[in-house]
């Protein structure tokens, strides 16, 4: 099978398990919620994977692009893109239709440029990018940083989830990062990583920690369990679905390491369960448990998958030949 072939195959893969995800999710959530509103919440939050998460430790362990790396990286796609189409279409607090046609006009613009970009061959955008590179101006990093700012504000403006929008951004830089050179190309992804990783992202886990709500946790000890339940549930309904995208002839521990990939989750469930305490159709406690599942998803499963693909491996992996170190 060749690679693009393999690419299709995951992809595909990726979105059927996160289909499922969300189909047993959202009954199972029903059948454990109180109102069937709550269940959808509920059932959206265990269709979530932290591509995000995943992406640097994959790329750290030199695993990233791997054939195993591909199927976790379509899997976490569908993970973070699907909950944020659910969460527009069926928790925008209006219809599904109208839920429907907004995210259709949001597509239709996103798209449009996204097309735009491809289509073109930007000899000043990638001029500008080379001559501001070394230089106080960098020009393309302020450009990814306007997209970025753009496409939230669009979806805001829409009713929609803002990170619909960050999440179109992305696509949209990648595109325009394309027809560059890729020396270039590699120091723009390495800056960008550096604000990403370096501070947005321990600034979403700061503030996490800060607005999670620990005495409605403590409060009631039987929601203690229910976090324990939950991380199980994680398993069950994200992580079992995942195994549709592992590649053919990969051993038990791959399996077993896609599964937990699969189930780290972590903004998806902060973005929902925010969302239904606001609306009152979500109980702090409960949202408190929930949350509680994805931080301690984020902090063991990763890690117990990297040690299963070790031992898949003969005890290391192998450095990936498409991470090249980026100098300046």
């Amino acid at each position: 099978m060749t690679e693009p072939e393999w690419l299709t195959r995951g992809d595909h893969h990726g979105w059927r398990g996160w289909l499922i995800s969300l189909i047993v999710g959202v009954v199972v959530g029903i059948l454990l919620a109180p109102s069937a509103i709550t269940g959808v919440f509920i059932g959206i939050a265990f269709t979530s994977t932290a591509l995000g998460t995943l992406i640097p430790v994959l790329r750290d362990e030199g695993d990233l692009h791997s054939p195993f790396g591909r199927a976790v990286t379509a899997t976490g796609a569908a993970g973070e893109f699907g909950p944020l189409l659910a969460i527009s279409i069926f928790l925008g607090g209006r219809s599904p239709l109208a839920g429907m046609l907004v995210v259709a006009v949001f597509a239709i613009i996103a798209g449009v440029a996204i097309w735009l970009a491809s289509r073109s061959s930007l000899p000043v955008f990638n001029r500008m990018m080379t001559l501001t590179l070394p230089t106080s101006g960098q020009f393309a990093i302020r450009t990814v940083i306007f997209l970025l700012a753009g496409l939230s504000v669009l979806s805001i403006v829409l009713g929609l989830d803002m990170l619909l929008g960050a999440f179109a951004a992305g696509v949209l830089s990648r595109v325009l990062l394309a027809g560059s050179a890729p020396a270039d190309r590699e120091m723009v992804e390495a800056k960008l990583e550096a604000v990403g990783f370096g501070f947005l992202v321990p600034v979403f886990f700061i503030m996490t920690g800060v607005t999670f709500d620990l005495n409605a946790l403590i409060a009631a000890p039987r929601l203690i369990g229910l976090l324990g339940f939950a991380v199980v549930l994680l398993l069950i309904i994200r992580g079992i679905p995942a195994l549709l995208a592992v590649p053919q002839g990969s051993t038990a521990a791959d399996r077993a390491a896609m599964l937990l990939f699969g189930a780290t989750g972590l903004p998806i469930i902060v973005a929902v369960t925010g969302i239904g305490v606001e609306r009152g159709e979500l109980d702090a406690g409960l949202a408190a448990a929930l949350v509680g599942a994805g931080m301690l998803s984020v902090l063991i499963f990763p890690a117990l998958a990297l040690a299963l693909r070790r031992r898949s491996q003969g005890g290391e992996l192998l450095a990936d030949p498409d991470d090249v170190p980026i100098q300046g």
